[in-house]
C-alpha cells in the first residue's frame, strides 16, 4: 500500500493546552499535487486598526504567539496566526521532497488573498522572515509596517550589505543534523535555545501536532531550505525580495532578543538596509533565547503594541 502522502494530527491532540483558549479556523489551499490542502489559524480580535499577521517557525506553531494575541487584540488589532502546512493544526506533508522555500510562500499568499486581508503588520520570527518577508515582497500594497523578531532574510551579500560570518557555527551543523536525521525531538530543540528551560506543560504542547516522526518531514525539511551560499534554491528569490525592501519606506521594527546568536547579526542589517527602519522603534528584548514569544511574550507584546501605536489610523 502507497504511503499517505497527507497526514492530519487528530483533534485530540491538542485538548488541554496550557493558556490557549483560541478556537481554530481552518482555511481550504489549493494545491497542484494535493488537490486541497487544510491550512489551520487563529482569528482574534477586530480589524479596528488593522490586521496583524504573526508567523512562527520552525518547528514551532501558533501557540507560539498564545502571550501576544490577547494585547495586541485588546489594542483594536485582528490577530491572523497561521500555521505553516506541515505545523501545528495544519495538514502534513509525509515526503520532505514535497517541501520547498516557494511553497511555503505560496501557502500563505493563498491565505493572505482568502481572507482578503488588508492593512497588515507583519511579525516575523525565525523562517517567518523568509517566509513573510518574501510576501510582502510581492504583495507590498497589503502590509502597512513590519515588527521582526530574531529573523533572517539571507542574501550572500558582503558587509554592509549583509552578514559576512553567516551561518556560522550554529546554522551550519544544524543543517546538517536535519539532513542525516530521520526524527526530531521538537520540545528539545526548543528547550535547547530558550535560555530557561520551559515547564513540562509547555513543551508537551509543542510537541502536540507531531504524534510520531512519520509527521515531522517539514520540521526537517525547512531547516535544509535554508540557503547558505550564492548559488543555493531560493537565494535569487531572497535577492529579489531585497531589492524592494531596500525601497521599502514604511515602519520596519526591530525587537530582536538579547541571547540568540543565530540570528543576532541580521538586526543591525535590517535597520541599516531598510529604510523604513530609520523612524520605527527599535527595542532589545532582555532574558530570551531564540524563541523570544515563549520566554518574554509579556515584554514582546508591549514592545509590539507600542510599536502599533506609531502607526496612522485608518
Amino acid at each position: 500500500m502507497e504511503p499517505q502522502k497527507v497526514l492530519r494530527t487528530p483533534d485530540q491532540y491538542f485538548d488541554d493546552l496550557p493558556d490557549f483558549p483560541f478556537a481554530p479556523h481552518y482555511a481550504a489551499l489549493p494545491d497542484p499535487e494535493f488537490g486541497s490542502l487544510r491550512m489551520h489559524y487563529l482569528d482574534e480580535g477586530e480589524a479596528q486598526r488593522g490586521t496583524v499577521l504573526m508567523l512562527h517557525g520552525e518547528p514551532s506553531w501558533s501557540f507560539l504567539y498564545r502571550k501576544l494575541i490577547g494585547p495586541v487584540a485588546d489594542a483594536g488589532w485582528r490577530c491572523i496566526v497561521p500555521d505553516h502546512i506541515g505545523f501545528g493544526r495544519s495538514d502534513k506533508l509525509a515526503m520532505r521532497s514535497a517541501f520547498t522555500a516557494d511553497r511555503f510562500v505560496g501557502w500563505i499568499r493563498h491565505l493572505v488573498e482568502q481572507l482578503d486581508l488588508q492593512d497588515v503588520v507583519l511579525v516575523c520570527q525565525d523562517w517567518g522572515g523568509p517566509i513573510g518577508l518574501r510576501l510582502l515582497s510581492e504583495m507590498p500594497a497589503r502590509f502597512i509596517g513590519v515588527f521582526a523578531t530574531n529573523t533572517l532574510l539571507p542574501n550572500a551579500e558582503e558587509p554592509p550589505r549583509g552578514v559576512a560570518d553567516w551561518p556560522g557555527p550554529i546554522v551550519t551543523p544544524w543543517i546538517a543534523h536535519c539532513r542525516a536525521s530521520d526524527d526530531l525531538s521538537v520540545s528539545e530543540v526548543i528547550a535547547a535555545t530558550c535560555v530557561s528551560r520551559p515547564s513540562q506543560e509547555v513543551l508537551s504542547a509543542y510537541d502536540a501536532p507531531f504524534p510520531d516522526a512519520s509527521f515531522k518531514a517539514a520540521t526537517l525539511a525547512i531547516t535544509t531550505l535554508i540557503p547558505i551560499d550564492a548559488d543555493a534554491p531560493g537565494m535569487a528569490e531572497n535577492r529579489q525580495a531585497w531589492a524592494m525592501l531596500d525601497k521599502w519606506d514604511k515602519p520596519f521594527a526591530t525587537a530582536f532578543s538579547d541571547s540568540d546568536p543565530s540570528t543576532a547579526p541580521w538586526e543591525k542589517v535590517f535597520r541599516a538596509r531598510i529604510p523604513g527602519a530609520s523612524a520605527a522603534p527599535h527595542v532589545r528584548i532582555t532574558g530570551a533565547g531564540h524563541f523570544v514569544q515563549e520566554e518574554q511574550g509579556e515584554q514582546l507584546a508591549s514592545a509590539l503594541v507600542a510599536f502599533l501605536e506609531t502607526l496612522p489610523s485608518r
